[in-house]
C-alpha cells in the first residue's frame, strides 16, 4: 500500500470571535497556507501510478481559485474559517480524485497545523 501527497498553497485572510486571542483575532488578519492532500492505494501495473497526478491537480486548481487571496468568512460552505473548518472544507472539494485519506493545513508561520481524517463511521 502506497500514500501520495500533493501540496499546494494559498494565502488568505480571515477573522476569528471568540477567542482567547481578542482584537488581534477578530480583526481581519491574514496568513500563508499550505495544504496537503494524501491519496492511499496501489500503483496500476499499466502506469506505475497510485493515481493519475493530473487529476489531484485539476481538483487542487478549483481549490486554490475559490481559497488564494479570499475573506474566508465569505465563503459559506466553508463556516468559520477555521483550520479544522479549511481542512474538511478542502476534503469535500478533492473528493473524486483517488481514495483520499487525509487533509492536512498548515500555518507554518504560526506552527500550527490540523489534520481531517474524514466522517466518522
Amino acid at each position: 500500500m502506497w500514500e501520495l501527497t500533493k501540496s499546494f498553497r494559498f494565502e488568505a485572510a480571515h477573522s476569528l470571535k471568540g477567542t482567547t486571542l481578542g482584537e488581534s483575532s477578530e480583526e481581519i488578519h491574514g496568513h500563508s497556507f499550505r495544504a496537503e492532500v494524501t491519496v492511499r492505494g496501489t500503483p496500476d501495473p499499466a502506469t506505475g501510478m497510485v493515481m493519475d497526478l493530473g487529476l489531484l491537480e485539476q481538483k487542487i486548481a478549483a481549490i486554490r481559485s475559490a481559497l488564494d487571496h479570499k475573506f474566508l468568512n465569505k465563503i459559506e460552505a466553508l463556516g468559520v474559517p477555521t483550520l479544522e473548518n479549511l481542512s474538511r472544507y478542502i476534503w469535500e472539494q478533492v473528493q473524486g480524485a483517488g481514495n483520499v485519506t487525509r487533509v492536512s493545513v498548515h500555518r507554518d508561520s504560526c506552527g500550527e497545523s490540523c489534520t481531517y481524517f474524514g466522517p466518522s463511521s
